[in-house]
Formats: C-alpha cells, structure tokens, sequence
C-alpha cells in the first residue's frame, strides 16, 4: 500500500502544481458548453428538456473532461521511460502491479479533480443537481470512468515510446469514443445501426450514470450503466496491468 500511495501521491503533485495544465484542460470542455450549449439550445429539441439542451450535455462535457485527463494520464507512463524514472522505479523490490495500480489511482484522481471543476462551472450555466444523493452518484461514474480510461492509456503507453504517437493513436480511439456516447445526443434519436455502437461504447454508460445523478433522468437504467462500468473499469486494470508487466524498458 506503501508503493502505491507514494505513486499516486507523486501523480497528484505533478497535477496541482502544473497550473497550466489545469487550465489548459478546461478549454474544450468549456467550448462545448458555451458555444454548444447556449449556441444549440433553441435549436435542438431533447424528448422530455425542450430547450433545455444545455442542462442535457452536462454530464456529458463533464463525462469528456474526466475521459480525456485519465486517458492522457498514460503519457506519463512514456515521459518517465524517456527520462529513466521509470526504470529507477521498477528495479526498486516492488511489484509491477503495485506500480501499475499507483498510477491508475493516481490519473483517476486528477481526472476527478479536473471533472469537479467543469462541474461546478456548469452550475454557474445554468446546469443543477438533483440532490445530495445525485451528486455523489455522478461522483461514482466520474471515479470508474477515471479508473477505466486511465488504465486503458497505461495500457496503450506501456509497449510504446513515442509521446507524439501516443497522442495521434489516443485521438483517434477517443474521439470516435466521446462521439458516440449519447453526450451530445440522445441515444433515442439515432439510427438503429449508431445506437447499437453506442450500447457497445463503456464511456455511454459512465455518461448516463452521471446524467441520472445530476437530472434524476436517463436513457439507460443506472444500475445497468454501474455495473457495465465496473466490469469494464475491472477488464481494464487486469488488462492494462499484464501489458505493464510485459513492458520493456
């Protein structure tokens, strides 16, 4: 436990004190929230929010912040490769894993961190939150998907060397990921062939869970989303965890 909280302990350090970071983070986020949603809320009718579009992509903007801070998290896997830190690391009597599972924690956290933040914006934009109860079920699905796309950049990060190449390959798997969410749609609206993508992609279900605990509302029963989440967020770690194990350095 030693092991493990003295990694996630060095990953949230690096995240508070790297104030361009965080600022930085809040750029797309907030684009999507002020642009999109004052710019499509007249125009795009949500089945039970009419005109109400805004308070609909909450959850799905602050789904998009913690998704891209934990995925992006596995690039310090490759700078601290480059840097022998890594290497330092693993030749210390620890287990990889503990190692691994450190990190996870650690990319979880600050994608956490960074999910708050848009949150408490959107409240300033007219977004709202359902109860007490609903603010810390939100808080749950912000934590698995945390878990679960932190541990997908490790593993992604662990065989590679390239930090660009790691950026260019992570664009192109969340993007598509983040567009077929439901967080920017209802899922309801598509077309039969998109919606069956949108029920095969984790990221969907982390996004209804948060919107049932920030609007009381969803397109997909929150207990289905909790536990589709935990069992990716678990395939994840093992699978991301064995990739770590693997890796070279």
């Amino acid at each position: 436990m030693n092991t493990i909280y003295t990694i996630w302990l060095r990953n949230v350090k690096r995240y508070l004190r790297s104030k361009s970071r965080i600022i930085g983070s809040l750029g797309m986020p907030l684009f999507f929230l002020l642009i999109l949603g004052f710019g499509l809320n007249s125009v795009v009718s949500v089945p039970g929010m009419e005109h109400d579009y805004i308070r609909f992509i909450i959850p799905g903007v602050v789904a998009m912040s913690v998704l891209f801070t934990s995925v992006f998290s596995g690039i310090q896997i490759i700078w601290d490769k480059q840097f022998g830190f890594l290497k330092e690391t693993l030749v210390a009597p620890v287990s990889r894993v503990e190692i691994m599972l450190g990190q996870t924690l650690g990319g979880a956290t600050t994608a956490l961190i960074q999910g708050l933040i848009i949150l408490v914006f959107s409240l300033f934009l007219g977004g709202s939150v359902s109860s007490v109860t609903g603010f810390l079920v939100a808080i749950l699905f912000m934590v698995l998907i945390g878990l679960s796309f932190t541990a997908l950049g490790i593993a992604f990060a662990s065989p590679m060397e390239d930090m660009h190449g790691f950026q260019l390959v992570m664009n192109f798997v969340i993007f598509p990921v983040f567009g077929l969410s439901g967080a920017v749609f209802p899922i309801s609206t598509l077309p039969p062939f998109l919606r069956y993508l949108t029920y095969i992609n984790p990221l969907t279900y982390g996004v209804e869970g948060i919107r049932a605990g920030l609007l009381g509302t969803s397109q997909i029963n929150p207990f289905v989303c909790f536990f589709a989440l935990v069992g990716f967020a678990t395939f994840m770690i093992f699978f991301g965890g064995y990739l770590f194990k693997r890796m070279k350095v």
